[in-house]
């Protein structure tokens, strides 16, 4: 089953363009949404998901009209918001029991053993019977995916799930996403470039509500070969360089700007090569290099 999306665009009343003419063909497998915050990527997941109406355009899964026939598009649909809700004196066993009868599992048996081994799956059967309010920021980004997961949907949408993870936490959470991708769409949208480049194999760049790039990581990052240059410099100089050089990233390093300029020549003045990585492609596009 094929996601094709065509043309899709959303205007706000205030008049905020937030797609503009998003064009992008998804094929089962793990699929980065790649963007800034504000380039539209949540109003491109909420249409998705059937929460929000496109202004026009087209989506399709398989061949279900994604805009027009919503019902069955939720019967095929898991999704992770950025920020969900949960009731605060429930269980996590009692919440998601809650969820699957919503969600239209009415026989107990049946019900009871798909919570079970969802609960198992994303490591959260021993502490089934605590309260929700009592997990860790990685705990109940589990819980969103189990919940995510319930009635087996071809396709899953997770909206910046790493954000304030620990370490530990966003490495369980990469491994819960890339099993589960084996099997259905999941489509990851995020502004976190280091979580696109160790999960997906395509992806997708969106900036003010239009589509940049779309093809694979390492696709990209071969289009910088031998265009990347760094060097390390004072806080002093950095308006000198950014009036002469197309500076793509800037990090302090030992208290010093490490810059990464942009040039289809060595530029001289110092200036080392550097193997391109995928933030370099994606800042590169951020500034239309």
């Amino acid at each position: 089953m094929e996601l094709r999306i065509e043309g899709l665009s959303k205007t706000y009343d205030n008049g905020v363009k937030a797609l503009d003419q998003v064009s992008l063909t998804i094929s089962p497998g793990l699929y980065g949404l790649l963007g800034p915050n504000g380039a539209g990527k949540s109003t491109l997941m909420r249409i998705l998901a059937t929460l929000l109406d496109a202004d026009e355009g087209s989506a399709f899964l398989g061949d279900i009209d994604m805009l027009h026939r919503k019902i069955e598009v939720r019967r095929l649909l898991g999704y992770l918001p950025q920020e969900f809700g949960v009731y605060p004196r429930i269980s996590a066993a009692g919440m998601l029991d809650h969820i699957a009868i919503l969600k239209g599992l009415v026989d107990r048996s049946a019900r009871k053993d798909a919570v079970e081994g969802l609960l198992q799956f994303v490591n959260l059967y021993p502490v089934r019977n605590k309260k929700l309010t009592s997990f860790s920021g990685g705990m109940r980004q589990r819980f969103g995916i189990a919940q995510a997961l319930i009635g087996n949907p071809r396709l899953l949408i997770v909206d910046e799930p790493t954000a304030g993870l620990d370490p530990g936490e966003r490495n369980r959470f990469y491994n819960l996403l890339s099993e589960i991708g084996e099997q259905v769409i999941v489509i990851l949208s995020t502004h976190i470039v280091q979580d696109v480049m160790q999960l997906c194999a395509n992806m997708s760049i969106l900036h003010q509500g239009r589509v940049l790039y779309a093809g694979s990581p390492a696709e990209a990052i071969e289009t910088l070969a031998g265009r990347i240059w760094r060097k390390s410099i004072l806080k002093s100089e950095l308006p000198d360089y950014q009036a002469a050089f197309q500076i793509i990233s800037n990090k302090l390093t030992a208290g010093r700007p490490l810059i990464h300029v942009y040039s289809e020549e060595p530029p001289g003045d110092g200036f080392q090569p550097v193997e391109p990585d995928l933030e370099d492609f994606f800042f590169s596009r951020m500034i239309g290099a």
